[in-house]
């Protein structure tokens, strides 16, 4: 039933994909008056430089490539899979979705850890190959995202179709952080009955809308800080009752004293105990739904 995911659903999801998650059902920062503006205010201090307590894995424990995973006019979407390099049959996929900056560094070692867990794990890239290192150029590259949102469905739909039809997974989950995290529970929207399992980890626009999010049918974690506004606490409380209320599977953590872009070692709100006790529950989260997904 996976493979059938063909040109009939290609062709539908371009016809929503700008209705996923848009501000009318998303939370905003009050002084921001775009998702972008938001995630520039956020991250103005900002720097995506892998610092020392960045945690890397033993390059022999994986093996890593760029693919191109699907075409959209004739624009190829490729990314960063890796996978252990131990492995002799197929694996449990994620689909791995950058920050704002980009699939820089940090997400590309982000998704080695991931490998090496146990996952065959693709980077997709929603910029197409340009990668930032400054709030402005960031800034910049989100809004031109945000405003080809279909080809950022296409993209994601892409990595599962090629996850499923390509690597052979048996099972797809979707992670991501930050604009990243956003986009986790895009491709949720995106294939609501496909995909095994979502991680967001603070993404900045999730949906309070009980219509848009009543489809979903995979199991949901999300990880959010108490000093962070986009999303608010008090919009992050909303989006779990309303997922509880719709008898959703969800897992919703809120770290005190954590700030937005608390789990990334290479930014300046990194929080060690908050990004290490996230990374655990994800783990355990994505293991139990797709390791064992009975």
């Amino acid at each position: 039933m996976r493979k059938l995911l063909g040109l009939a659903l290609t062709t539908a999801l371009l016809a929503i994909g700008c209705t996923l998650i848009n501000p009318s059902t998303s939370s905003q920062t009050p002084a921001a008056a775009s998702p972008s503006a938001a995630m520039a205010e956020l991250h103005k201090d900002d720097v995506p430089v892998a610092s020392p307590i960045a945690k890397d894995v033993d390059p022999d424990t994986v093996t890593t490539e760029d693919v191109t995973y699907g075409t959209l006019g004739d624009v190829p979407f490729t990314g960063y899979l890796a996978k252990p390099a131990d492995a002799s049959a197929p694996l449990p996929g994620l689909i791995v979705i950058q920050e704002w900056w980009g699939l820089n560094d940090n997400i590309r070692t982000m998704t080695r850890r991931l490998a090496a867990e146990g996952y065959t794990a693709l980077a997709v890239d929603l910029y197409d190959g340009a990668v930032a290192d400054n709030p402005a150029d960031a800034k910049t590259l989100v809004q031109a995202a945000i405003q080809n949102s279909d080809r950022l469905t296409q993209n994601v739909v892409a990595a599962y179709n090629y996850l499923v039809n390509d690597q052979q997974t048996p099972t797809v989950g979707s992670i991501g952080w930050c604009f990243g995290g956003s986009w986790s529970l895009n491709t949720a929207l995106a294939l609501p009955t496909e995909l095994d399992a979502a991680v967001i980890y603070y993404g900045g626009q999730v949906s309070t809308d009980a219509a848009t999010l009543e489809p979903l049918q995979m199991p949901i974690q999300g990880h959010f800080g108490s000093l962070d506004t986009n999303p608010s606490p008090e919009t992050v409380q909303v989006f779990e009752s309303v997922l509880n209320d719709l008898d959703k599977d969800a897992q919703i953590y809120m770290y005190e004293g954590a700030n937005h872009a608390f789990a990334n070692p290479s930014g300046t709100r990194y929080n060690a105990e908050a990004a290490e006790l996230a990374w655990e529950r994800t783990m355990a989260f994505l293991n139990e739904y797709l390791q064992d997904p009975s």
